[in-house]
């Protein structure tokens, strides 16, 4: 392995959101920093069956429903 051309491999600490943590090795950060998680599998919607909610924050949900009316899909 050539010298100086890879980034450092070195221990961090993962927090997660419920406060938690573990150890792991990483190229991320500086040995011994701490990541905090904002999403992980205890809390995101993917790993804990939550329901899907979308947001219309632009307006684009609206205009597809208005330009497809008329193929027959319901609305839930």
């Amino acid at each position: 392995m050539k010298e100086g051309i890879h980034p450092s491999y070195h221990q961090i600490t993962v927090v997660m959101t419920d406060g938690t943590s573990f150890t792991t090795r990483s190229t991320w950060g500086k040995p011994g920093d701490s990541m905090q998680l904002d999403i992980d599998p205890n809390s995101h919607p993917a790993w804990t069956g939550g329901g899907h909610k979308l947001l219309d924050t632009g307006g684009q949900l609206s205009k597809f429903g208005k330009r497809y009316q008329n193929f027959g899909f319901e609305k839930k």
